[in-house]
């Protein structure tokens, strides 16, 4: 698999399928390398730590494609490779002659993956895209902050590793169909649509007559009750999911009231009186610490759960019984521990290593494609080529 991508989405989609045994060969710039090797602080061992939680399972090649040399190794590359993935600019592609057109043509097994702000048609297909972007423009921060506030964006690369998600899964799927047909693939995926995916229950219910929805502090769920809620010390979140919850839930609260209401029945009936039923709530989770009400809730098998800081997360017990946090060594960061892929395997069959430094399996992997040691140290020579390791940017 040739990665041509940078910054999140794209090295998110090839370190996913690296983690699945994918011999994911990076191709950066010389001396440079990907973007996302800047972006810091903090810095581990002079590496960035969002580069090293994206490009585990890789190998790192510089090569400068601008130049002739350049381009006719990643051409050789690729005609060896089973997946190209790539996150240019649309409106690039063409003038760089690494449009799916061209590529496709020429290696028509060949499944090419394109990853971009807005896809490669449409009027903005050449507009440049980012995680803020996309969450502004599919209505995912329409719907995020606090009620009656300013719009918020989800305080994460969303948008991205949503996308490199959908990229690893539909690279996968059509592999799996190229077995049968033996043809390539065109994948196209943007960050818009990723976040449309993630809006599409707020969509549907939008296009089936539902107001729409503005910042509402999380409290305007399908569901009532479903939203966080203040306890004396510390805030919980609490999702009554049926009608049969609701009656344990308010049991558990002592508020039999609410459960004999013939008014509160139903789901529909408690939204539509949800002010009214969240305010009796609240007054009555105020009165006692969230581990009184947790450990209540908890014995009537109702959903409950403390908001946690990232210092709590790390620390909890099931995620440290699954192991999502692994670690690896690195040459100069020393011990990274990042988050793994989301799914566990009953063969164990993840592959953890680490993010590459820059340049590092420059020779190694032009050697498999067919060069000469000579060869390879002319392209070094003449700059087209790079094998050392870039310092981290003051």
């Amino acid at each position: 698999m040739v990665d041509l991508s940078t910054s999140y989405a794209g090295p998110t989609a090839t370190m996913y399928l690296g983690d699945m045994g994918a011999d994911v060969v990076k191709v950066e710039r010389p001396e440079t390398g990907d973007d996302a090797r800047y972006w810091g602080p903090p810095f581990v061992g002079g590496e960035a730590a969002w580069f090293l939680s994206a490009n585990r399972n890789k190998r790192s090649v510089c090569l400068d494609i601008s130049r002739e040399e350049g381009f006719a190794a990643l051409m050789r590359l690729l005609d060896g490779a089973d997946v190209f993935v790539e996150n240019l600019n649309p409106g690039k592609l063409k003038r760089r002659d690494l449009d799916p057109e061209a590529i496709c043509a020429r290696f028509p097994r060949l499944i090419y993956c394109a990853l971009s702000g807005f896809g490669l048609d449409g009027p903005d297909r050449d507009r440049p895209g980012y995680d803020l972007i996309a969450q502004a423009r599919s209505g995912l921060m329409s719907v995020t902050g606090e009620f009656g506030g300013t719009p918020q964006r989800v305080s994460t690369a969303l948008s991205d590793i949503v996308a490199g998600m959908a990229a690893a899964f539909v690279v996968a799927s059509t592999l799996v169909r190229r077995q049968r047909t033996g043809e390539g693939e065109l994948v196209d995926v943007s960050l818009l649509e990723a976040d449309l995916a993630l809006m599409a229950p707020r969509i549907a219910s939008y296009l089936a007559g539902e107001p729409e929805p503005r910042p509402s502090g999380g409290t305007d769920s399908v569901l009532a009750v479903y939203q966080p809620l203040e306890t004396a010390d510390r805030p919980i979140v609490v999702a009554v999911g049926n009608d049969k919850m609701w009656i344990r839930f308010c049991e558990a609260l002592g508020l039999e009231d609410l459960a004999e209401d013939p008014g509160l029945a139903t789901n529909a009936g408690r939204r539509e009186r949800r002010g009214e039923v969240i305010e009796k709530v609240q007054e009555r989770l105020l009165k006692r610490p969230a581990k009184y009400w947790l450990e209540r809730l908890g014995e009537a098998a109702v959903p409950c759960q403390a908001i946690q800081f990232l210092s709590e997360v790390i620390e909890d017990p099931q995620v440290e019984a699954r192991s999502p946090i692994v670690e690896v060594e690195h040459p100069t960061a020393g011990t990274v521990r990042t988050v793994g892929s989301p799914w566990q395997l009953g063969s164990n069959g993840k592959h953890h290593r680490p993010a590459p430094m820059l340049g590092a399996d420059t020779r190694a992997v032009l050697g498999e494609a067919g060069y000469t040691e000579k060869e390879i140290d002319a392209l070094v020579e003449k700059g087209v080529a790079w094998t050392g390791n870039a310092k981290v940017r003051p």
